[in-house]
């Protein structure tokens, strides 16, 4: 990993605050980096990591600012990445929104913050609620009994405190999928994915040990059980509570949860995905005069399945003006700003059809731009559904004082960048 320093700069490349880790690599260095950008700009050329002599800088850019981070040997640029997405992360948690004024307004506590996120080029505590046991936005009231940093730092499970008590003991397993669909204007797939993740809101008192089990298909193929309905999981990423060495061997999700709220793991399915909203549109494009679009949804899932809060985005010309609507179901409204007819379904159940008719008035001198051709896109949530099929098979909860603990576990399906390319 090794970053010897992290920057945080303003858009015109001022440094706002800093902090050396290695001390081998000259703090002035960071003043060849603006330069160094604006040209690679102007050039077309947007290159993640920059060099200016023996000297890299690893930056990401968000909001009102750039994150950078320096080196001079040759580091995992992909950790130093993690790293400085996970800055972001815990300044969010911080301060709500991370800007230059949120900077400047608690340059005291994000001091602190850079001095425990990291030591000597090496990511440290991460997690910001155990971040927050020990560091306050109260800095100048802490009590001299609360400086004692708490054990969770020192502990094996960095992520948990010791000594939580609840009442009801409980934990909430939410499963969310969202879909990626690129469909072109003949109406083919031309690509499509399923980006899945699995998140816990925990509330347990003590230590639990926890373990889950999933319908995955390496697992039911080393037990010998390839039965049924299976799900083949590609690029998983764990929380860092989750016992690696124990899921290599034998598959199994062993950990001890953070407290609250957590995401466990994310996963990717790399399938034929077909689109579970099927859009159909025909847009006639009448010169100097009208445009007439007319749009048919129909739910490719379910019957006994719902989507809520669907919504289809079409586009529109932008030189298009007075709109008239007639819809079989929901509302539809023009958004000028975004050149967009929005078509809004609150409750939209499987194997249904609905309808848009839309009818725009052109102006009778033809807009000398040329336009390009936007794809209609489609949001939707879908409870209790999963699309690829996985299911928690099971949520075992160990506990020494032998509590009896209730799991609960729930399903989403939503749209993720999901895209139907027009004829317009």
């Amino acid at each position: 990993m090794s970053a010897s320093a992290v920057f945080v700069l303003d858009l015109k490349g001022k440094v706002l605050i800093c902090r050396n880790y290695k001390g081998d690599v000259d703090m002035s260095e960071i003043d060849h980096f603006m330069p160094i950008l604006m040209q690679h700009e102007e050039e077309g050329l947007f290159c993640p990591v920059i060099s200016h002599g023996n000297v890299h800088f690893i930056w990401i850019k968000h909001s009102n600012l750039y994150l950078v981070a320096t080196t001079n040997r040759n580091s995992n640029a992909s950790l130093v990445y993690s790293f400085l997405y996970k800055l972001v992360e815990v300044f969010t948690e911080y301060f709500k929104e991370l800007e230059e004024e949120s900077i400047q307004d608690n340059f005291v506590v994000v001091y602190e913050l850079l001095d425990e996120l990291m030591d000597f080029g090496f990511p440290q505590t991460t997690d910001s609620k155990i971040l927050q046991e020990y560091i306050t936005q109260e800095g100048a009231k802490l009590e001299v009994a609360k400086t004692k940093v708490p054990t969770t730092v020192t502990n094996a499970v960095s992520w948990r405190s010791e000594g939580i008590k609840y009442k009801k003991n409980e934990v909430f397993i939410d499963v969310i999928e969202s879909i990626n669909v690129l469909v072109n204007a003949n109406g083919s797939v031309m690509s499509s994915d399923i980006v899945g993740s699995i998140k816990l809101k925990t509330m347990l008192s003590g230590m639990p040990e926890l373990r889950l089990g999933l319908n995955d298909r390496v697992l039911f193929s080393l037990t010998g059980r390839d039965k049924g309905k299976t799900v083949m999981m590609e690029d998983v990423k764990f929380h860092q509570c989750v016992r690696l060495s124990r899921f290599e061997s034998d598959r199994t999700i062993s950990f001890i949860p953070p407290d609250g709220e957590s995401e466990l793991m994310s996963y990717r399915i790399n399938t034929h995905v077909k689109p579970l909203i099927w859009i159909e549109s025909v847009i006639e494009k009448f010169s100097h005069s009208r445009v007439e679009i007319m749009v048919k949804a129909k739910g490719q899932f379910k019957k006994q399945s719902v989507a809520n809060n669907v919504e289809v985005r079409v586009p529109v010309p932008s030189d298009a003006d007075s709109p008239k609507f007639k819809t079989s179901t929901g509302n539809a409204k023009y958004v000028p700003e975004k050149n967009l007819v929005v078509w809004t379904i609150k409750s939209f159940p499987g194997g249904k059809e609905f309808l848009m008719r839309a009818h725009f008035g052109l102006p009778s001198v033809e807009n000398d731009e040329a336009e390009g051709k936007p794809p209609i896109t489609v949001k939707f949530e879908i409870p209790y559904f999963t699309v690829s099929g996985i299911q928690v098979r099971y949520m075992k909860i160990i506990e020494k004082s032998g509590y009896q603990a209730l799991p609960w576990v729930r399903y989403i399906t939503q749209s993720g960048d999901y895209q139907l390319r027009t004829n317009l």
